[in-house]
């Protein structure tokens, strides 16, 4: 379980905003409600910050977690649809822990056992997955304030300050987001940190995303490719074995548009300990971010996202533990399978793998890491 915020509610007469002060009463093109996240937490105001461009489209944001709640995009009909999942509260982030649009940090994914040796230290992480450490909790990124550093009409950025041996990790480290709406329908992430002592860093985006726009609806007919030509097998507990596999022949082969239900639900031993498909491609992009890594299509909406990032790797997994026991945005309630997430990032348990890409982060040096999601409709 994570650990209990201590939160007091704020009568709050500002509703923070990407433009000009608004009247609370007045709600975003996705239904939210500004004034339902206004509160204070641990002696920080959240809000909720409308980005738009253009096209019309619109990107809510909280600085609660650094979260994504919703993200308005345009259908092949022109129809704008919802297509990320979320909460229409700050209160309900609360009352129902999630990655729901978080920005993870320190470390996206797992870390065997929770631990790790950098520069002859062993450290220890919380174990809080499996025996393993994932997405730096109990409490990670998600779960904490970040400061609005600045806001545009179509951009703002983030930023937090992770102490020296908070949740295990070495070093005093101010880590960053800026999330930027082009006019050409992308949402641009820019992740940046620096450290005053050796640290590991990964930082990503836990977007939930329905490509429908309509929740109740599963993921099974979604066109998933995915650019690599390998990828990392898992053990029962998701734990990566330190192999790296070829995708030939197998059901982690969608170098080719693949609809996601004719792979999930196969007699396979990574299906089965991925519970789905809950597992991490070494991209054939290396880094380029001029290429695409990843796509899914929505065949229903024509609703199309194509990922790019400076990243080695992304782990791509199906909303195999969503259960219908949250219910989220416009009261519908989130349904085994109802999204898929494409998280960008380090290989999982890099610490530990001293032949991956590395994660470490030394005094006088930035981490530097660009994701980009661009959509567009297909009819």
């Amino acid at each position: 379980m994570k650990n209990k915020l201590l939160i007091s509610v704020l009568a709050a007469t500002t509703l923070f905003s990407c433009n000009t002060t608004k009247k609370s009463e007045v709600l975003t093109d996705s239904g939210l409600n500004p004034a339902h996240f206004e509160i204070e937490i641990d002696s920080v105001k959240t809000g909720l910050f409308v980005l738009k461009n253009k096209n019309k489209m619109e990107v809510c944001v909280t600085n609660f977690g650094g979260r994504i709640v919703s993200i308005m995009v345009p259908d092949k009909d022109g129809a704008m649809r919802d297509v990320v999942l979320g909460f229409p509260s700050i209160q309900d982030y609360i009352d129902n822990p999630s990655n729901f649009g978080a920005t993870i940090g320190r470390y996206a994914n797992r870390i065997k056992n929770g631990k790790f040796t950098l520069e002859g230290t062993e450290y220890q992480l919380p174990q809080n997955n499996y025996g393993h450490c994932l997405h730096g909790e109990l409490k990670g990124f998600q779960d904490v304030m970040f400061n609005v550093d600045e806001i545009k009409d179509n951009e703002i950025k983030l930023t937090y300050h992770a102490k020296d041996g908070e949740e295990g990790f070495p070093g005093n480290t101010t880590c960053s987001v800026t999330m930027h709406l082009t006019d050409d329908n992308a949402i641009e992430l820019s992740y940046e940190a620096e450290t005053d002592k050796p640290t590991i860093i990964n930082m990503t985006n836990h977007s939930y995303f329905n490509l429908d726009g309509d929740p109740s609806k599963d993921n099974s007919e979604y066109l998933l490719t995915i650019n690599a030509d390998s990828y990392t097998p898992v053990d029962s507990t998701f734990m990566t074995t330190g192999e790296i596999a070829s995708v030939k022949n197998t059901p982690m082969d969608f170098r080719e548009p693949t609809k996601l239900g004719d792979r999930m639900d196969l007699d396979d031993e990574q299906i089965e300990n991925g519970h789905g498909i809950d597992h991490n491609w070494v991209l054939n992009t290396k880094g380029d971010i001029n290429k695409i890594c990843a796509s899914l299509k929505s065949a229903n909406t024509g609703i199309k996202l194509d990922v790019y990032t400076t990243e080695p790797g992304i782990q791509v997994y199906t909303g195999n533990f969503l259960d219908g026991t949250q219910t989220g945005k416009n009261n519908i309630i989130y349904q085994f399978r109802a999204s898929v997430c494409l998280e960008t990032q380090k290989y999982p348990d890099s610490p530990n793998k001293p032949l991956w890409p590395s994660c470490v982060l030394l005094p006088g040096e930035k981490y530097s890491s660009h994701t980009i999601f661009k959509f567009s409709a297909e009819k």
